[in-house]
């Protein structure tokens, strides 16, 4: 499963965890992301959707 939002594009994020000793290691931050139900052409459709497109109002959540 992809981690990408399907509005945005909005995906992961790689960097590092940097201890008080500069020790670094890998780390990942994902997107906040939410399986919604939408419209879109007149059909629902299932979509994965991160938290500021549902803020913002960029879907039309299905009833």
């Amino acid at each position: 499963m992809a981690k990408v939002c399907d509005i945005c594009g909005k995906g992961p994020v790689f960097g590092h965890n940097v201890s008080h000793a500069n020790n670094k290691t890998q780390k990942v931050w994902y997107p906040n992301l939410h399986k919604v139900k939408t419209l879109k052409k007149g059909r629902t459709i299932r979509m994965k959707v991160c938290s500021r497109c549902l803020r913002s109002g960029l879907i039309t959540k299905a009833a």
